[in-house]
């Protein structure tokens, strides 16, 4: 295990490591996403309340779930890189903020068009909605400080505190429909002793779900090898790939 650990601190092993599983993770974001979506929009039934328009959530909620869970991997990262000085986490932490910030984006986005269908408007200062706007801010300002100083090192360090620093919305945007009073509906799939939807409409949702985890892998080691690229060049081993 120590010996795996430390292979995973060189830049040509996790290169390598990454062009081994991205056919894998190509094929099962595919297939997931595939199946998933088919199900969910084409043979689920239709909600009693929101009738067609709740298929939205097969959008909605992976992209939602991903926006925090891409950020929490950012700030296990930068944590990873502050203590043990490793550059690799911080070059990771930096591949995956503009994916998580598009998934931020989705989860607002859809979240507005279905608030209009149900609520009748598109964006109210809800608690769910507003921290996820927050969380959204954050990604922005990682990629913004992240690159707005030369030195990478600095820059890495200062970007990584801020993500550390995000952390604390995580859990606001979360509890926040049982904290305070909000429109937006309480949860469902944490209530595992009964779920709030029928396992016809859950099942599509949760392929859905693993679908847009393997898609963010996906993304997250094609962007990770072009930074390795970007900052190894010099490095003997680069020379017996074809960029």
């Amino acid at each position: 295990m120590l010996v795996w650990i430390h292979s995973c601190k060189k830049s040509k092993y996790v290169y390598e490591l990454c062009g081994k599983l991205i056919p894998l993770f190509s094929i099962l974001t595919f297939l997931f996403l595939f199946i998933g979506t088919v199900w969910g929009l084409a043979y689920a039934p239709s909600d009693y309340q929101q009738g067609n328009g709740f298929r939205i959530i097969y959008i909605h909620v992976p992209a939602a779930i991903l926006s925090m869970g891409v950020y929490m991997s950012m700030a296990i990262l930068a944590c990873i890189g502050i203590i043990w000085q490793i550059k690799l986490p911080n070059m990771a932490a930096c591949a995956m903020a503009p994916i998580g910030a598009v998934f931020t984006f989705i989860a607002l986005f859809t979240g507005s068009v279905w608030g209009k269908a149900m609520w009748g408007t598109w964006w109210i200062w809800d608690a769910r909605l507003t921290s996820e706007l927050v969380l959204f801010l954050f990604y922005l300002a990682f990629i913004a400080l992240y690159h707005a100083f030369d030195n990478h090192e600095i820059a890495s360090k200062v970007a990584s505190i801020l993500a550390i620093v995000g952390v604390v919305n995580l859990p606001i945007i979360h509890f926040s429909v049982e904290w305070w009073y909000t429109l937006h509906q309480g949860a469902t799939l944490t209530k595992f002793e009964k779920p709030s939807i029928s396992n016809d409409m859950l099942w599509p949702l949760i392929l859905n779900i693993f679908g847009f985890a393997f898609f963010y892998g996906l993304l997250t080691m094609i962007r990770m090898r072009n930074e390795i690229l970007r900052k190894a060049l010099h490095r003997l081993w680069i020379m017996g790939y074809k960029v």
